[in-house]
């Protein structure tokens, strides 16, 4: 149930520095601030993790429901962190390169801090396909541009390609848990990841456009049909890190419009 790291040099390190999170080993007691950690919420916004953050305090009847939450982060500008019981929310900007910065500093937190069994959910909006405007989808693969099921990165001048299978049995139990809650029509389905919010997407207003609409819907149909629900940028990244690190992860994404 440990959550586990697979870099050998962390181990002849004499401390380890969490930049980007203003945290390290020398400087906190991580097992101390996060040992009975037991879910992990990220998000894309600050300002969202935060009031998810006062909603669990007040979801969970913890003391100082409804007052502000302090920011553990708060000596860095680049992500946001606040607790609520064992609940950690915290945000992670946008698109592949700002989440594994933080999923790379998460984990090891996670791992300096011997959590265990711990389930880690991404949370956060995108943009529908072929679904209502206001539905929630629970990623049951995350897929590529080109429609597979992988995490492509280039590590020195290697192209590594990693799995990005989530845990399927996560999925379903949050898929039951929604049917408490009627007004969010909820739905399993892949989740497609790009590394653009325009092009990428095939949107048609950005400042550069190098398709025609006709294309633009031809390619989302074979998108639909491969059985992409939803499009966002954060979710191949976040399937591979998980997976490779032993913790249990899910996507749940709303569709605004």
């Amino acid at each position: 149930g440990l959550v586990l790291v697979k870099n050998p040099h962390l181990d002849l390190m004499e401390e380890d520095v969490l930049y980007h999170l203003d945290l390290g080993t020398k400087t906190h007691n991580l097992p101390a601030m996060f040992g009975d950690i037991k879910f992990v919420c990220v998000g894309g916004s600050p300002t969202r993790m935060r009031a998810f953050a006062q909603f669990m305090q007040r979801e969970l009847g913890l003391p100082g429901a409804g007052e502000d939450v302090a920011d553990i982060c708060v000596g860095s500008d680049r992500y946001a962190m606040y607790r609520a019981g064992p609940v950690l929310s915290i945000s992670h900007g946008m698109g592949i390169p700002s989440i594994s910065i933080m999923l790379h500093e998460l984990i090891k937190l996670l791992h300096h801090a011997k959590c265990q069994d711990v389930t880690i959910i991404r949370i956060g909006t995108s943009g529908g396909l072929g679904i209502e405007a206001g539905s929630v989808v629970i990623t049951d693969m995350a897929v590529d541009s080109s429609l597979q099921p992988r995490f492509e990165q280039v590590v020195l001048d290697d192209v590594v390609v990693r799995s990005t299978k989530l845990d399927k049995d996560l999925a379903e139990e949050l898929l039951a848990c929604s049917r408490d809650i009627p007004d969010f029509p909820t739905l399993i389905g892949h989740t497609m990841c790009t590394y653009d919010f325009y092009e990428g997407q095939g949107r048609l207003d950005g400042a550069l456009c190098s398709f025609s609409s006709e294309k633009k819907l031809e390619y989302l149909r074979r998108a639909y049909d491969a059985g992409v629900r939803n499009i966002e940028m954060e979710s191949t990244a976040f399937a591979a890190l998980c997976g490779l690190c032993g913790l249990r992860g899910e996507c749940c994404h709303f569709h605004l419009l």
